[in-house]
């Protein structure tokens, strides 16, 4: 049986702590200025791949809260924990794992 108190705790929880992280991690996704005192090329290169990865980390942390969203709305309308293709009920478990899991293991795989 599904829990929707704790899964309601669940995406409370995750999505805290992904606005918190995009908050903290904020500067290191900003332009990277060109330094003249700097060592050279290879350090503005290693900024600018820096740079690339912090970007790439907060759009998954933004699909991630896309995904909560969409879990929300899946409570509120009282199809959360149920598997959007087969319909069978995504185990505790699975839930407690990914609190915004919309398939159940058999269909997402």
């Amino acid at each position: 049986m599904i829990n929707f108190e704790k899964a309601t705790v669940r995406l409370g929880q995750r999505r805290a702590e992904l606005e918190d992280l995009s908050r903290i991690s904020a500067t290191a996704r900003d332009p990277v200025a060109l330094d003249q005192q700097s060592v050279g090329r290879l350090s503005r290169m290693d900024a600018l791949q820096q740079q690339a990865m912090n970007q790439a980390t907060e759009a998954t942390r933004q699909r991630d809260l896309m995904r909560i969203e969409g879990a929300e709305r899946r409570l509120r309308d009282g199809e959360y924990g149920y598997c959007e293709d087969c319909g069978e009920e995504i185990p505790d478990g699975r839930l407690a794992i990914d609190p915004m899991a919309e398939r159940c293991v058999g269909c997402a795989g």
